[in-house]
């Protein structure tokens, strides 16, 4: 096999496509114009991060204070993501809502792509990489929306290789005076500090570093020193990143804010993403059973785990069942610990004697073809095929989403999720009054309406707080004094989902009118 590589090489690795350029392509046909492309648009938050953006470019100067809703206007607001923030509106400024979708489809299958590369040169075999990545992109469809979380999805793939592949120049002393990778970490986290919430995850993972190369410092003499050494350096590397987190618009108070909102019990036991997963769902499921397989791996593993990827599995089951949120982390943690190690266990069974000969001859051809494909995959460099794709996603988006007299991209709000209909009638109508509408359709009506109007509530769930949240929610499950609230905050027109409670009740009420109605919204006038 080798020498048939070096025959038809360099062509032949230039124009046949790898596992992972494919899986890159398809991901990334499937998120901007295929079955998944809807999806992207499927959280209204992307809404307010675009105006957000906007508005930074426009007056020169990181947001501090709250200009998107009449109920906070003005009140102190950590615009953690701005660095995401600028980004997204200059593509949304260029390209349109095309190329925010467009984009995002590129983080997303660059992400998985490179967990499959990465999986294959930690020692997994192809077969094996292959499924557990399909596992860990159905665990993470879910939270494919075009939100700066995916960025931080990819920059976790990047600082848990540079962390892991650093711990294995323990096993050459010569090699841990030369390694310079934890280098990088620290400049890492200075670009994810602005990006998204989840540089906690990076420090959380130095810290898990931290622990083992401790307790392997203690227990291990023989290589005591090479361990110290190495410790130091990660050492330097996590108290360098540590100083990088400050290095933000806010300083120490992002950190406080941040400590404040997650250890808010309301608010974790309320927000759809922070609580614990449903296993009734596909992607919960898949999560399941990465879980169930990373058992099976570790069970059946003859060398000893070390305690690193120990401590990271356990953080990352431990992540995914806690909050929602966590899955796509967390099952790409476990794919790229957990491949290599099922690959070698797969191995040993085709060597064991304890099986029939025929079974073995069987589990041994299944391991050689395997490990054919490996080498194979390893050795396609070229990546054309991605290339291209990239640039006529490009062509595309500044075409509008057109490819010749074909519309293959189309990206918009989905107005069977979000009011898109009754969001033009309160144009036509020239309503700029206080509108109630659902905390999950404000960054929708962000988008749609700022800066001529504001919105009464959206998801930034840790501008709004516990209180303000208590009251709101009490209007949308229709619980007692509902419509006290809104005449408190002086709200004559109500904009609420068509099949909930609110609605209803809204027909029954005397003092409502009804002026507007569609499958998906339904809006109302107090009668004065």
């Amino acid at each position: 096999m080798a020498t048939e590589l070096r025959i038809l090489s360099p062509w032949f690795r230039l124009l046949i496509p790898s596992v992972a350029d494919l899986i890159f392509i398809v991901l990334l046909i499937a998120l901007t114009g295929g079955g998944l492309a809807g999806r992207l648009l499927k959280d209204a938050g992307t809404g307010w991060h675009i105006r957000n953006g906007q508005q930074i470019l426009l007056t020169h100067s990181i947001t501090r204070t709250d200009t998107f809703s009449y109920t906070m206007q003005g009140q102190t607001w950590y615009a953690w993501e701005w660095l995401y923030d600028v980004l997204i509106a200059a593509i949304y400024q260029w390209l349109g809502l095309n190329g925010v979708v467009f984009f995002t489809a590129v983080v997303i299958a660059a992400t998985f792509a490179l967990v499959l590369r990465l999986a294959l040169h930690r020692g997994s075999s192809l077969p094996v990489a292959v499924i557990l990545l399909m596992l860990a992109v159905g665990a993470s469809i879910i939270h494919f929306f075009a939100r700066p979380h995916v960025l931080s999805w990819l920059l976790t793939v990047i600082w848990f290789q540079l962390l892991d592949s650093s711990e294995t120049t323990l096993e050459t002393a010569a090699h841990v005076k030369q390694d310079r990778r934890l280098l990088w970490l620290p400049v890492i986290m200075l670009l994810w500090t602005n990006l998204h919430g989840g540089f906690l995850l990076g420090i959380a993972l130095c810290g898990l570093y931290l622990i083992a190369g401790l307790i392997r410092y203690f227990s291990d003499r023989k290589d005591r020193q090479t361990i110290g050494r190495w410790l130091k350096r990660l050492a330097v590397a996590t108290l360098f990143s540590l100083f990088a987190t400050l290095v933000n618009p806010y300083g120490y108070k992002l950190h406080v804010h941040i400590y404040l909102y997650l250890s808010n019990r309301f608010l974790m036991n309320h927000i759809d993403e922070f609580l614990s997963p449903n296993f009734h769902g596909v992607a919960q499921q898949c999560f399941a059973a990465l879980l169930l397989i990373t058992v099976a791996a570790v069970a059946t593993k003859r060398q000893k785990l070390s305690l690193s990827h120990l401590l990271v599995i356990i953080f990352a089951a431990y992540s995914g069942l806690y909050a929602s949120r966590n899955l796509p982390v967390s099952s790409i943690l476990l794919t790229l610990i957990v491949a290599p190690i099922l690959s070698a266990s797969i191995s040993d069974v085709g060597a064991s004697q304890k099986m029939s000969l025929r079974l073995r001859r069987l589990i041994s051809s299944s391991n050689a073809f395997a490990s054919r494909m490996t080498e194979m995959e390893l050795r396609f460099r070229g990546h054309l095929w991605p290339a291209l794709a990239l640039i006529l996603g490009l062509v595309v988006c500044i075409q509008h989403g057109r490819l010749g007299a074909r519309q293959v991209m189309d990206a918009h709000f989905d107005a069977k999720r979000f009011p898109v209909q009754a969001a033009e009638v309160i144009a036509q109508r020239g309503i700029e009054e206080p509108i109630f509408a659902p905390d999950y359709w404000g960054g929708y009506l962000i988008y749609r309406f700022f800066p001529n109007a504001r919105v009464f509530v959206d998801d930034r769930h840790d501008l709004y707080g516990e209180r303000f949240l208590k009251d709101y929610l009490k209007v949308v499950q229709v619980q007692p004094d509902w419509e006290k609230f809104l005449n408190e905050r002086k709200v004559d027109c109500v904009l609420a989902p068509t099949a909930g409670s609110l609605a209803n009740i809204l027909k029954e009420t005397p003092t409502w009118n009804l002026i507007y109605e569609d499958s998906t919204a339904v809006l109302f006038q107090k009668i004065k």
